[in-house]
C-alpha cells in the first residue's frame, strides 16, 4: 500500500535506549540523503515472519551495495522474546545479517501504529514513507518501490527483475481461501482436547507430566506449535495437529496455521 501522493511522513527516529543485534548503532537520521530505508517488524516465533525472511535476505544481498537498508524490528508475540540472548540466538541460527533493534517492550511498535508481523516500512532517501505493507505477500510490489527509490539515488544504476515467488501462493493477485484462525493460549485453551494436566501460565499452557499432550482440527496449509520451556529451544514447529510433551515443563503457547496453497488449475475449490 503506498500513502497519498500529496502524504509526507516522516520516518520515527529509534528510540535511544534502543539495543541493537549486528550492528553497534543505528540512527534513521545517519541514513537519510545516501540510503533508502526498509523498516520490517517482525518475530522469529511467527511463522508468517519466517516465510516473508527469504525474500529480505535476498533483498539485502541485491540492493545493500545500491543503497538499500534493511533494519528488522523483532517485536516479540511471546514472552520468551523479550529475552536478548534467545533472540541473538535466533539471529545467528536465521542467518540474518542486516541490523536488528531489540523491541521486547513494543516500544518502537507503538512509535509506528504497527499493527501486525510482519510489518513493512519503506522510507526514500529523504526519509518520507513511500510503501508500507502487513502479512504475507505483496513482494513484488514491495521490491518495485524498492527500486523506485533507489533510482532515486542513481537513476543509472542497473537493477535485477523482481525475484521469482517462492511459493504457488505468493504469486501477484492470487486469492488464497480461509483457514483456521491461531490459538492464543491459555485464551483458547477450549479450542484444544487435552491429555493429562495442563497449567495456565501468563501466555502459555505447560504440561505438568510426561506424556500430556493436546490436540487440535484445522484446515490449513500448516499448523505450527510455538513452545518453550522443558529444554526445548523457544520457537516455532511444524505438527500434524498434536503436540506431546516428553517431559514436564514443556510450553504450549499457541498454534500458528499457514495459508492454504492454491488449487491446481482447473479445480473445484476446496477439492
Amino acid at each position: 500500500m503506498r500513502p497519498p501522493a500529496d502524504a509526507e511522513i516522516p520516518a520515527p527516529e529509534f528510540p535511544p535506549r534502543t539495543r541493537w543485534l549486528n550492528v553497534a548503532l543505528l540512527r534513521m537520521d545517519r541514513l537519510l540523503g545516501r540510503h533508502a530505508v526498509l523498516v520490517e517488524f517482525w518475530d522469529f516465533a511467527r511463522v508468517n515472519s519466517l516465510r516473508t525472511l527469504p525474500y529480505l535476505l535476498a533483498w539485502h544481498d541485491r540492493y545493500a551495495e545500491a543503497g538499500l537498508r534493511i533494519v528488522g524490528v523483532h517485536s516479540p508475540g511471546y514472552s520468551f522474546g523479550r529475552d536478548a540472548g534467545t533472540v541473538a540466538a535466533a539471529v545467528e541460527r536465521l542467518g540474518i545479517t542486516h541490523p536488528v533493534a531489540l523491541d521486547p517492550d513494543l516500544e518502537i511498535w507503538r512509535l509506528y501504529g504497527n499493527r501486525g508481523w510482519p510489518g513493512r516500512y519503506l522510507f526514500d532517501r529523504r526519509g518520507l514513507l513511500r510503501y508500507m505493507h502487513y502479512g504475507e505477500g505483496n513482494y513484488r510490489e514491495s521490491e518495485l518501490a524498492i527500486q523506485e527509490c533507489l533510482r532515486e539515488l542513481d537513476p543509472d544504476r542497473s537493477l535485477p527483475d523482481p525475484l521469482d515467488p517462492l511459493r504457488p501462493e505468493d504469486e501477484p493477485g492470487m486469492l488464497l481461501e480461509p483457514q483456521t484462525a491461531d490459538i492464543a493460549l491459555p485464551r483458547d485453551r477450549p479450542r484444544l482436547e487435552l491429555v493429562r494436566d495442563w497449567v495456565d501460565g501468563d501466555d502459555w499452557i505447560e504440561a505438568s507430566d510426561a506424556g500430556a499432550a493436546a490436540g487440535f482440527d484445522y484446515r490449513a496449509g500448516g499448523a505450527f506449535a510455538v513452545l518453550s520451556g522443558a529444554d526445548r529451544e523457544p520457537g516455532v514447529y511444524e505438527t500434524d495437529g498434536t503436540v506431546v510433551a516428553e517431559s514436564p515443563g514443556l510450553r504450549l503457547h499457541g498454534v500458528q496455521f499457514t495459508p492454504l496453497p492454491p488449487a491446481p488449475s482447473g479445480s473445484p475449490s476446496g477439492a
